[in-house]
């Protein structure tokens, strides 16, 4: 199958079947908790920093935008416009797609579990504020491209409830309430102080692990 991009180019796809020989599983387990201060924070408070693909490249897409906008339709200048504006657009998907790979592929061949949270993306893209960023990180992307390559990795991915992984105590389970902006779990009740992230992250172990029963 033969699949046309705006940018121009074509690429040849082709599907084949093959015996998957899936590595032993391993016994390591991972939280993890993602993010838009940093891409990913997991567990064992280790962080992956945030590429913000779009964002760098943000003002030559403005640029490449508004000579479209100016070019006469039907003229040789807008259709060269339009193809830059492909090629830019095409170049932040490729990198994103990349850095998902990439990043997906370390995970699987460190961990046996893998503990995404369940997030509904597009309630939290309503939010405008937040809606450019929240599509840059793409973190649907990260767990459907981790979920592909667990099972060959010999390792699998579980889905948490969301539900308090934020608020919630990673040692003495109480809620403690935090604004976006507090980075820091700070819990009165027991005395745990650790990057806000990090709890989450455990939290987020914790629940995927207590679904397997």
């Amino acid at each position: 199958m033969e699949i046309g991009r705006a940018s121009g180019k074509w690429y040849a796809c082709f599907s084949v079947e093959y015996e998957p020989n899936p590595a032993p599983q391993k016994e390591t387990t991972v939280g993890v908790d993602v993010g838009l201060t940093s891409f990913a924070t997991l567990s064992n408070g280790e962080k992956i920093e945030n590429p913000r693909f779009f964002r760098t490249d943000e003002k030559i897409l403005a640029k490449a935008q508004r000579r479209l906008s100016k070019a006469e339709k039907g003229t040789p200048e807008r259709k060269k416009a339009r193809l830059i504006v492909a090629h830019v657009h095409e170049r932040i998907a490729n990198r994103r797609l990349n850095f998902a790979h990439q990043t997906s592929r370390q995970r699987v061949n460190r961990f046996g579990t893998i503990v995404f949270e369940d997030l509904n993306i597009r309630n939290m893209q309503k939010n405008h504020s937040l809606a450019k960023s929240i599509a840059d990180v793409a973190w649907n992307q990260f767990v459907t491209i981790t979920t592909s390559k667990a099972e060959d990795a010999g390792s699998h991915v579980i889905l948490a409830n969301p539900r308090n992984t934020s608020q919630m105590c990673s040692r003495c389970g109480m809620i403690v309430a935090k604004k976006c902006s507090d980075r820091v779990h700070s819990c009165p009740h027991c005395g745990l102080e650790l990057d806000r992230d990090q709890n989450a992250a455990i939290n987020i172990l914790r629940l995927g692990l207590q679904s397997l029963g």
